[in-house]
């Protein structure tokens, strides 16, 4: 008699190679009922943002493709998971629940329920890593308490053992006797109404095949000047594996063994620097989950407490912010990354952080309205790489960057977008620009700007406002929430 059906639930973990919750019902010898819930509200956070539902809707149908190759499919549906598992368990007579762990610590608890449930119904339920280099919770310092500064955190990392990814090796998954009722994909309403993607279209394929490919042209391509090409943003320098990342469709441990498997002819690894600092990426990945896993506040409040103290400036009509939104700040490479975003869901990382400097430091706006944008928008958002990166921003995180260090978006321009090509091709108002003055277009003689076709304030807005100006209010701002702070510890 064959053993009663196994549930494999999806989550976060939309792939079929190195993924132990697959490859542990493979070995169980059942029959295996593929199903991926769309709990939107059920998972205690903000719901995911339009770019994300964008990714996910293509992510599962490339799913679904890959799972009727083996003879299966993908079944679908939408609500509370909880309700829906105790559903499918009864129309499929499954006696057991697998999946892959998600880490967001509000998911680790509605987990934890709904395991505790099933295992008073005599359900077995077993879970794996399938999401992280590490767990969380196997990563501590000396004392026995987490990281909260990256080199050390990583440091330890690099001395532990690095599981290999797991190969799927079956041709076919056992089918149920009878599959359970499923919806059809657009039933989970995850395309916008208003097509707004064709830019992301252009850019973009979601899916396992296309995360492969991705990582293999890197590796071929740029790994070897991945040091110092991932600073400039006109450059196709970085690996761009961030959303097939989130979304499971490629594993970290497979990132790994690729760039270990081509620094073994070598004897060394990491074999180069850009081998080392690609991998630190990866690190940093890691060491964004330790801390949202043991600080599971930081989503909405600073990680330094005395940061709630911070003077953010007054947006009643949020101007400020609809400027910075549309990329129509009057600062080039910051407008250029914002409209970047817009278009293909995506920034390049060195102007990610200059523009979300600009909003926190130059604007003084809290870094939460930049993270709450940023969810809705990025197509690789996740809820711990973007709290690390906005906290990290505004100077209120573990391992943050002093609030007084602030980007000048003018000499980082010139730095990384020497010949303004980045600029020219997301900013096309200012394309005709000589590049001495296509990062300070104020700058420029009036008959400069009049042969460019350039109009400040008029087809391009002039500067928000002046840098040394901004950057002393904020310094300022700095001085008093430091003074408040004593204040109150006295």
């Amino acid at each position: 008699m064959a053993p009663p059906p196994v549930l494999l639930w999806f989550r976060q973990d939309l792939r079929l190679q190195d993924n132990p919750a697959l490859q542990a019902a493979l070995a169980a010898g059942a029959p295996i009922v593929p199903v991926f819930i769309f709990d939107d509200e059920g998972e205690g956070r903000r719901p995911i943002g339009g770019a994300s539902r964008w990714w996910l809707h293509h992510s599962l149908a490339s799913l679904d493709k890959a799972l009727r190759a083996l003879g299966s499919r993908l079944i679908l549906r939408r609500g509370r998971a909880t309700l829906l598992l105790r559903e499918l368990l009864a129309e499929t007579g499954a006696g057991s629940v697998f999946w892959n762990q998600c880490y967001e610590p509000i998911i680790i608890q509605r987990d934890g329920a709904i395991r505790k449930e099933l295992n008073a119904a005599g359900v077995a339920v077993r879970d794996f890593n399938s999401a992280l280099l590490f767990e969380p919770h196997t990563i501590a310092n000396k004392q026995g308490r987490p990281f909260q500064v990256f080199t050390p955190f990583w440091r330890h990392c690099l001395g532990q053992a690095v599981p290999k990814p797991v190969k799927l090796r079956a041709q076919r998954l056992l089918s149920p006797t009878r599959w359970p009722a499923t919806l059809a994909l657009g039933d989970l309403a995850l395309l916008p109404a208003v097509r707004w993607d064709a830019g992301f279209r252009a850019v973009w394929q979601p899916g396992e095949d296309a995360a492969r490919e991705r990582l293999r042209k890197f590796l071929v391509k740029s790994l070897g000047s991945y040091a110092w090409q991932r600073n400039l943003p006109d450059t196709d320098g970085t690996s761009m594996l961030s959303p097939w990342l989130h979304f499971g469709e490629i594993g970290p441990r497979q990132i790994w063994a690729a760039v270990a498997a081509r620094s073994r002819n070598s004897g060394v690894f990491p074999a180069s620097q850009g081998a080392q600092a690609f991998l630190s990426e990866l690190g940093w990945r890691e060491f964004a989950h330790h801390l949202l896993y043991h600080f599971p506040h930081t989503p909405e409040k600073p990680m330094r407490q005395h940061f709630q103290m911070f003077p953010w400036a007054d947006d009643p009509e949020g101007l400020m912010l609809r400027a910075w939104q549309q990329g129509r700040t009057g600062y080039p490479l910051v407008d250029a990354g914002m409209r970047q975003l817009w278009k293909t869901g995506w920034m390049h990382n060195r102007v990610r952080m200059v523009a979300a400097s600009f909003l926190v430091k130059h604007l003084r706006l809290p870094w939460t309205l930049g993270a709450t944008w940023f969810w809705d928008t990025l197509v690789d958002a996740d809820l711990a790489n973007n709290t690390l990166g906005w906290q990290w921003t505004a100077g209120c995180g573990a391992d943050a960057t002093p609030y007084f260090r602030i980007f000048a978006p003018v000499l980082q321009g010139q730095k990384f977008d020497a010949a303004g090509k980045y600029v020219r091709r997301w900013v096309p108002e200012l394309a005709a620009l000589p590049a001495k003055y296509i990062h300070c277009p104020w700058m420029a003689p009036s008959p400069v700007l009049v042969a460019a076709g350039v109009g400040l304030g008029e087809n391009y807005p002039a500067p928000m406002v002046e840098h040394r100006a901004a950057r002393n209010e904020a310094l300022a701002a700095l001085a008093q929430m430091r003074a408040r702070n004593l204040a109150v510890r006295n």
